[in-house]
């Protein structure tokens, strides 16, 4: 059977909140106000701080649900890819990278899992060369995101998700990996049979020394564009074209699908 590396985003990859980090082009494009800037700020603060625990998480599915309604979907997909190397330049940890490259080259898949929405883990997926990028699904209606969440990719929704991804493609968790830094994604870590904790809050951190799971930090952020560069020299050194993120998931597809919407 094949197995996978399967990866948080935020402070496991990105040295930030892939979220919170959109900000200001949003609000530079009048989808938010000023005292949306600056509780982005605050949270991306706490997050950076101590890490999110669940309550944290229910309250940002809350407010990113009430902000997100109505926001026209080809404009925000527009300015996500207008500003994506910019706004995660440098954020991204090296050290992730190399882990993404050394999976790659062993055959296993590498699989990004956040509860960020898709419009931006997707693009930051494909950056970096992953074979699928999961996040949170907000329902549309008529072009325009209208609130629902369809699916949040937090907590035992990740490992759902993992389980649904395994059962389809034919993985091995119990030979695959996980990585996160947050005590959140303990159903993530508990599905795999190589769990790891990267930059772990205090609570992970805690848990994974009591169980003996290797603990990493990694501290060396490098600008995406750098890898997106890099990247797409091996590519058309190989006469190949870059990997594509794939959604060929089909509980995935159900809900990026279901009634006209994504």
């Amino acid at each position: 059977m094949r197995s996978a590396a399967f990866f948080d985003l935020d402070k496991t990859i990105l040295a930030k909140s892939s979220s919170f980090a959109f900000a200001r082009p949003f609000y530079k494009e009048g989808l938010i106000g000023r005292a949306d800037v600056i509780r982005s700020a605050y949270a991306q603060f706490v997050f950076l701080a101590s890490g999110a625990d669940h309550d944290q998480m229910e309250t940002m599915r809350a407010y990113m649900s009430q902000l997100v309604t109505g926001w026209d979907v080809l404009k925000v997909k527009g300015i996500v890819g207008d500003t994506l190397d910019e706004v995660v330049d440098p954020m991204v940890y090296q050290e992730a990278v190399d882990l993404i490259d050394e999976h790659k080259a062993l055959g296993r898949d590498v699989i990004i899992i956040s509860s960020s929405g898709t419009d931006i883990v997707e693009p930051i997926g494909e950056r970096l060369g992953a074979d699928l990028a999961i996040g949170t699904q907000v329902a549309i209606e008529d072009g325009a995101y209208t609130g629902e969440i369809l699916f949040y990719a937090y907590g035992e929704g990740k490992a759902e998700a993992m389980r649904s991804l395994a059962e389809e493609r034919g993985y091995d968790l119990t030979a695959s990996y996980a990585y996160s830094d947050s005590q959140t994604d303990l159903p993530m870590l508990e599905a795999v049979g190589h769990p790891v904790a990267v930059n772990p809050d205090s609570e992970l951190r805690r848990i994974a020394t009591e169980r003996g799971w290797p603990v990493v930090d990694f501290a060396r952020p490098v600008a995406m564009r750098e890898q997106r560069t890099r990247r797409s020299a091996v590519a058309a050194g190989a006469g190949v074209a870059l990997a594509s993120v794939a959604l060929g998931l089909t509980w995935y597809a159900r809900r990026r699908g279901a009634g006209g919407r994504i």
